[in-house]
């Protein structure tokens, strides 16, 4: 009998390569989104299983939850970012839409099936956060203040349970060109490509590869914190582009 492993926001980028990753290392994946019927197409595809979730609805968790009898992985990738400005000139429902999906949103998931982890013997809680967790850079102070939150309750989880058999593990990665740029800008293809211009971002894949290798080491090993950027990235704000062809 396979193990179970729950991925939220897997119906595109870094939750679906992830939900096709850990299909790829024998296990069961419960693929979570609000666009389910994406979801469903990943399933059927990796012998899955697709379930409707919306982190930001509590009873759409809880009911997520009642779906899931049992998990020894959960992946929490569910949330993203809206806005890019000034803290003076914030717009206060895309921070409070920001906060709900990443911070609240984990905790809810986190809540619901953590025990479910800790009675599967040798579970394991990934936290895909950011490297805007680990650092501030101009203009994005809504998604830095959310995900330094997140990777706060995720840590601090880590010490709650010391001696339990789960393991926590948090995934930062740098610029990863999936949706999240073009969400973040309104759907704004131009502005969106301009994030990646001149250099090689991360795949979605790339990060799931790393997802998928950190659960499958030993129950003893826990890689607390790796942070995954390109080679061209050194910072949140310093990067390498190459110049445009004349």
């Amino acid at each position: 009998m396979r193990d179970t492993a729950v991925v939220t926001g897997a119906s595109s980028g870094i939750g679906a390569a992830t939900a096709r990753a850990l299909a790829a290392e024998g296990f069961h994946v419960v693929l979570g989104a609000r666009r389910v019927q994406r979801c469903q197409e990943i399933a059927k595809e990796i012998d899955g299983t697709a379930v409707a979730l919306d982190v930001l609805d509590p009873d759409s968790v809880a009911a997520f939850a009642a779906a899931v009898p049992t998990a020894r992985v959960l992946v929490n990738n569910a949330g993203g970012a809206q806005g890019f400005g000034p803290a003076m000139a914030a717009q206060e429902d895309q921070w409070r839409w920001m906060w709900e999906a990443n911070v609240l949103g984990t905790l809810r998931v986190t809540r619901a099936l953590l025990p479910k982890l800790i009675d599967s013997g040798d579970g394991v809680l990934v936290t895909v956060t950011s490297i805007a967790a680990l650092e501030a850079y101009d203009n994005g102070s809504g998604y830095t203040s959310a995900k330094h939150a997140q990777s706060a309750v995720h840590r601090t989880l880590r010490g709650e349970h010391l001696g339990q058999p789960v393991r926590f593990i948090e995934i930062a990665p740098g610029m990863v060109q999936t949706e999240f740029a073009l969400v973040r800008f309104g759907g704004d293809v131009a502005q969106a490509d301009r994030v990646y211009a001149g250099l090689t971002p991360l795949s979605a894949q790339d990060v799931a590869e790393v997802i998928a290798f950190a659960v499958t080491r030993p129950p003893h090993v826990n890689l607390d914190l790796i942070v995954v950027k390109p080679r061209d990235q050194h910072s949140a704000m310093r990067d390498y582009r190459r110049p445009r062809e004349p």
